[in-house]
């Protein structure tokens, strides 16, 4: 049986991005279909519709914590502080292990609205060299949290 890292990692070089792929490494954990789980993360990816702001794997990761941990309808509300400290352990172990939470910053730069930049991504194999250690550590990260309970 595959693990969660491998399982988000095929996604993801199956053409899914990172938030996606992520959140999918979860679903069964989650009790969530998985077409839903690939739509509600679809515009996280790259940063947030490529504007390259908080790293996909980030993002896709406090989806998986909002749905395990976050406050619903009929929740009193120091359930949301829970959620949020959990938010706040992926940040920091995230920032720990990889420097940033920005994309922009873990690509080097590199500008993935413009074509130009799409073309470094590639030539540069930014997807191998710095995307896929990113969502393994975002889905190991996860385990961790989670696994605390």
């Amino acid at each position: 049986m595959k693990d969660r890292a491998e399982i988000a990692t095929l996604k993801f070089l199956a053409g899914y991005n990172c938030a996606q792929s992520v959140v999918y490494s979860f679903v069964d954990d989650l009790q969530l279909e998985k077409e839903t789980a690939l739509k509600i993360a679809c515009g996280f990816g790259a940063g947030m519709g490529r504007q390259q702001e908080v790293c996909g794997a980030v993002t896709g990761g406090i989806i998986v914590l909002g749905t395990k941990y976050g406050r619903g309808e009929n929740d009193e509300r120091a359930v949301a502080e829970l959620s949020y400290q959990k938010v706040r352990a992926l940040i920091d172990q995230f920032i720990e292990k990889n420097g940033t939470l920005a994309c922009r910053n873990l690509l080097g730069g590199c500008d993935l609205l413009s074509e130009e930049g799409q073309k470094s991504f590639r030539e540069n194999d930014l997807l191998n060299k710095v995307c896929t250690p990113c969502i393994r550590s975002a889905v190991e990260i996860l385990e961790g949290i989670m696994d605390a309970d």
